[in-house]
């Protein structure tokens, strides 16, 4: 291995490094403890270090999220593909984004609630992002019908986001999740026959 392809191997190391305690701070503390001092600290690195791999801190919440994205595209996968009859594999992916929202409130806050520097719903959308939205459209193409499948997956998964971010403030009543996704998804298979 050159010293070129080390020192590079060794950047992507450290970029990973702080990415993955920026989430770690976040998910133990939220958001607003993560700072690029305390980060640095966390990392044992200087902060002129961690500006040469990231603008600042919404920069390094933007990598959370897009790596967020990564993870929450293969939840949906599998869980869409773990089911042959369309109607399942769609409320198991609805499921599946609920309990991803739950679990991992910090990261799911960095995808969805901060301000961060991602194009959403175009060609330029990064790939982890256009990844976890295909999900949706996989999910609903065959239960769409003469609906567009796209603004359908739009309109399903802003009414998830709803649901998961009222969830988290408690402002829904506990142990109702089932319902709610009977009462959401219902309409939408039923259209689709």
């Amino acid at each position: 291995m050159s010293v070129q392809e080390r020192r590079e191997r060794e950047r992507a190391e450290r970029h990973r490094l702080i990415i993955r305690a920026a989430r770690e701070m976040a998910e133990a503390e939220g958001w607003e403890s993560v700072t690029t001092r305390r980060l640095a600290e966390r990392v044992e690195y200087s902060q002129p270090v961690l500006y040469s791999h990231f603008k600042g801190k919404d920069a390094i919440v933007a990598a959370v999220a897009l790596d967020g994205f990564g993870e929450l595209a293969d939840l949906l996968r599998e869980a869409r593909t773990a089911r042959s009859a369309p109607e399942s594999a769609l409320r198991a992916v609805a499921a599946a984004y609920l309990e991803f929202a739950r679990e991992r409130p910090a990261l799911y806050d960095a995808m969805f609630v901060q301000r961060i520097d991602v194009t959403f719903g175009t060609g330029e959308s990064p790939e982890p992002l256009r990844d976890a939205f295909g999900e949706f459209v996989a999910a609903l193409e065959p239960l769409a019908g003469e609906r567009d499948v796209e603004t359908l997956a739009e309109v399903t998964w802003g009414a998830l986001h709803g649901l998961a971010t009222l969830a988290h403030g408690h402002r829904l009543r506990p142990g109702r999740t089932d319902d709610r996704l009977d009462l959401l998804l219902t309409p939408i298979i039923q259209a689709g026959r």
